[in-house]
């Protein structure tokens, strides 16, 4: 068995074409470079391994004409986390790559940290962890109402307990504009790290009673029985969903140079 030092990490980036508010999105440009390729040049930075994957031939050929790894996996996945277990069997069986524990990184963060990625990589010092995630404390003041930010509760491990759209916990006598000023909240990042044994099984459990209450697949690990470890960190990327986010993003680029 290896030792947990020993581990090899690769990141996958899941990649598709289609989407409701912003099509074509990976392609998006950014000062000259398409998103996709900013996403995988910061991921670089912190893991020697990484793939792009995605069910689209034009996102697969941009990945390709820049040097990146790419792989096609099917147009019918439901979550990036499936992309990743079609994707990281591709890889071990094409390409010859053996891999331990596999970095699922948004496509459309191009801001992403490799210190994000580093602080999800350190959580499997612990042979114990199968699952990992990143989540950031909510800052006094924070709007924890929206149910487009997920928020989790974690143990005194730093296993998540529970993911929810709503403000958790529920704060018993005390006005809801005082909660993030009287207790501490976590907002739960869509990084994930698993290791391979671990992300072939997740993949193949039905959808949970609770998944489907709030829309988050990562439920349906907790109600499983798996332990997600989460790791905190003070650093959020900017999300790109649609082209007005974009437009933030080039603004913020701009400040970056």
């Amino acid at each position: 068995m290896k030792k947990r030092s020993e581990l090899k990490f690769a990141g996958i980036i899941p990649a598709r074409y289609a989407s409701s508010r912003f099509p074509g999105k990976p392609l998006a440009m950014i000062n000259g470079k398409p998103m996709v390729q900013r996403v995988y040049e910061q991921s670089r930075k912190s893991l020697d391994t990484v793939f792009v994957a995605t069910d689209d031939k034009r996102i697969f050929d941009a990945v390709k004409n820049f040097g990146g790894n790419a792989v096609m996996t099917s147009s019918e996945h439901q979550s990036g986390t499936d992309r990743c277990a079609e994707a990281v069997g591709k890889i071990s069986r094409k390409n010859g790559i053996d891999v331990d524990v596999i970095i699922n990184i948004q496509g459309d963060e191009p801001f992403i940290r490799p210190e994000e990625i580093d602080l999800l990589k350190s959580c499997f010092i612990d042979k114990n962890v199968e699952i990992a995630t990143l989540i950031r404390k909510t800052a006094r003041g924070e709007n924890l109402f929206n149910p487009n930010q997920p928020k989790v509760v974690i143990d005194s491990l730093g296993n998540a307990i529970y993911f929810s759209r709503a403000a958790i916990p529920f704060i018993r006598n005390l006005g809801e504009s005082l909660w993030s000023e009287n207790f501490t909240f976590y907002k739960h990042l869509g990084l994930y790290a698993y290791t391979v044994r671990t992300l072939k099984k997740i993949t193949k459990l039905p959808i949970s009673y609770l998944e489907k209450a709030e829309a988050l697949e990562q439920n349906r690990w907790i109600e499983n029985g798996y332990r997600i470890r989460s790791a905190v960190t003070e650093w959020e990327s900017i999300g790109i969903d649609t082209p007005a986010d974009l437009d933030r993003a080039l603004l913020y680029f701009e400040n970056l140079k």
